[in-house]
């Protein structure tokens, strides 16, 4: 007779209410034992921005793309149980071969700013500008977006990029071709441009909703044209916040992602990828002040990782990443059980033709960064 988990793992791929009643105990318990079971066959990355309880299970922490990269290494692995969004999964899949399987423990977990870009919105917005500028124009993807915008960038010549290589990426494309579309973080895209010399004049925004190039100038002199999309994390830092960390605490050091708006950027004293914001405040000087601006979760993690220096967020009010949150652990468990149980729940499959040129997006940016 078939197992209740395997009667549920297999009839639904919401999870059980059964895990929603375990205590933080027996679920540690369990996640331990079958991690031990499994060994070298089971590997679990985990994100910056996942919570604690999820984290201290994790066999590698990083961003998105480093993480799908170790996965791929990890030839032993035949299940990868993905703790971060869905995009993240997906480049997981797409790099990992057809003998491992990508596991999202909540289907939830998806990324505001991946789902401002769609594929039709793209692929309409593409047919539009190439018909005002001509073929003119090589698309880059942030490696935070869908498998499907990545294949698109792929096709038509573009490439992938991380907040790390922004810049060399940026400078790169303007060699291929005139201008570029940037998609789908216009933040990270303008601060980069910026960062490299080109002006705000020479810089148009897309707009998917209601597909219309924003621009007030003369459309010969665009060299950038933005996607209209953000980070709902990183846009809710403002300059008031900068105001206030300033008056109240006037030497300490702000540090912030380049996903916030470009003001805030420009008003701190620091700006940088995730990798670079930990690595500031891990050779950061005893006794220095830092006021973070990046989700809280990680924050949270540096402040009690680095107790010899006083760290604050640039927003006190800000809540963690939502989506991050979806996965706790409860699904972690529920995904592992489900493995163990024969009939794994939640894998995330990208389709061969979008997987293709996918990876053709990231090898260009590979190659060069």
């Amino acid at each position: 007779m078939m197992g209740l988990l395997q009667e549920l793992t297999t009839s639904q791929t919401t999870i059980p209410e059964e895990y929603l009643r375990l205590s933080k105990e027996e679920m540690e318990f369990r996640v331990r034992r079958i991690k031990n079971e499994l060994g070298k066959s089971l590997f679990i990355p985990g994100h910056h921005y996942q919570k604690d309880e999820v984290i201290q299970f994790a066999d590698a922490v990083g961003d998105s793309l480093q993480l799908a990269q170790v996965s791929a290494k990890n030839k032993d692995a035949k299940y990868i149980v993905f703790c971060g969004v869905h995009f993240m999964a997906e480049t997981a899949d797409i790099l990992t071969t057809e003998k491992q399987a990508v596991i999202l423990p909540d289907m939830r977990a998806g990324c505001s700013m991946a789902d401002m870009a769609d594929i039709y919105q793209t692929e309409r917005a593409w047919e539009k500008l190439i018909s005002l500028l001509g073929e003119t124009i090589l698309p880059l993807t942030y490696v935070n977006s869908t498998a499907s915008i990545k294949s698109f960038v792929g096709k038509n010549g573009g490439a992938t990029v991380t907040s790390s290589n922004a810049h060399k990426m940026v400078e790169w494309a303007l060699t291929q071709k005139e201008r570029i579309l940037f998609l789908p973080d216009q933040h990270l895209g303008r601060n980069t441009a910026a960062d490299i010399g080109i002006g705000l004049h020479e810089m148009a925004v897309w707009d998917p909703i209601n597909d219309e190039l924003l621009f007030e100038g003369k459309v010969e002199d665009i060299k950038v044209i933005l996607w209209k999309g953000h980070c709902s994390v990183h846009e809710n830092f403002t300059l008031n916040n900068i105001h206030s960390v300033r008056e109240k605490y006037p030497e300490m050091n702000i540090i912030v992602h380049p996903e916030c708006r470009k003001e805030v950027v420009d008003a701190s004293d620091y700006n940088g990828s995730t990798k670079y914001i930990i690595e500031m405040i891990k050779h950061a000087k005893p006794g220095t002040s830092w006021a973070i601006g990046t989700e809280m979760n990680l924050v949270q993690r540096l402040i009690s990782n680095h107790l010899d220096k006083h760290i604050i967020s640039l927003n006190p009010q800000m809540c963690p990443c939502l989506t991050m949150n979806r996965i706790d652990l409860p699904h972690l468990l529920w995904s592992l059980e489900s493995i163990d149980a024969g009939n794994p729940v939640n894998t995330i499959q990208v389709d061969e033709d979008v997987s293709n040129n996918a990876v053709l997006a990231l090898e260009r940016m590979l190659h060069r960064a």
